[in-house]
């Protein structure tokens, strides 16, 4: 049933999308979420639409697993769409009870629900072209500066992050395997109301911690048999440089975020 989810998992490739400095993309996928949250008008929506469809193109990933990717949040995007949709300012369309439906609460629900997708195909992109020994080092090296100023260990959360994010489809697989080993012991978890449903989940919550402490103490011990002591006077066998395709993507990306700016700024009365 979950088998499916591809959140966190990396797939090789030779795109130009693969071969960006990890550094550099991680600071893309910022710089376009940003652009995503300036987003007011249908213009500029569908420009950063269009440039996250040209990324996915040049990417070379199958549409497949986007949509893979996206399914697990299509509940959350469909409740912030409601919340959206019946919270709207203006001329009520449509009364329901004590909310009503307006123009405005329309827009904003698609609005709403087009930034969330973008935003999540977005971080797909970045999981699925960087490997998570490359994401770490580039997560470390962003954020040197509080290691620097604060004297945080940047690298051991660096290494948190990505050792959570990539276990994600792990465990994903492991909920997959222990609600389908109770189902074939006679358990329901598909009929009746929401108490009975919150309770059949309780034999698989359990047996999932189980496993989870169980893989993070073999990691544990995994990093011990090699000699891992954290980021102090570590070395690595690849040092990230930039290249000219790196200041070529940021270059692209400015002036797709100059263009979002200027459809704000000049284009705000047009739809």
């Amino acid at each position: 049933m979950l088998s499916g989810v591809t959140i966190g998992q990396y797939y090789p490739g030779n795109s130009l999308i693969h071969k960006i400095d990890p550094r550099m993309k991680i600071i893309l996928v910022l710089l376009y979420m940003v652009s995503v949250f300036i987003c007011k008008k249908i213009i500029a929506l569908s420009l950063s639409l269009t440039f996250i469809i040209a990324v996915l193109i040049i990417a070379k990933i199958n549409l497949k697993v986007i949509i893979k990717g996206i399914k697990p949040i299509i509940v959350v995007v469909i409740i912030t769409a409601l919340l959206n949709l019946l919270y709207g300012t203006g001329e009520p369309l449509v009364k329901l009870w004590v909310f009503s439906i307006t123009k405005n609460g329309i827009m904003n629900a698609v609005f709403m629900a087009f930034r969330v997708f973008l935003l999540v195909i977005s971080g797909l992109m970045l999981t699925y072209t960087t490997t998570p020994t490359k994401l770490t080092d580039a997560i470390e090296s962003l954020l040197k500066p509080l290691h620097t100023v604060f004297n945080m260990d940047v690298h051991s959360l660096a290494m948190t992050m990505t050792i959570a994010l990539r276990f994600i489809p792990t465990l994903v697989e492991e909920v997959d395997k222990i609600m389908s080993a109770q189902k074939s012991r006679g358990a329901d978890m598909e009929t009746g109301g929401l108490i009975k449903r919150v309770k059949a989940i309780i034999p698989v919550l359990i047996p999932l911690f189980v496993s989870a402490f169980r893989r993070a103490n073999e990691l544990s011990y995994a990093m011990d048999c090699r000699c891992y002591q954290g980021g102090e006077g570590r070395t690595r066998m690849n040092r990230m440089h930039l290249v000219a395709r790196d200041y070529i993507s940021l270059t692209v990306t400015l002036l797709y975020f100059a263009a979002i700016i200027c459809v704000k700024i000049f284009l705000n009365n047009v739809i």
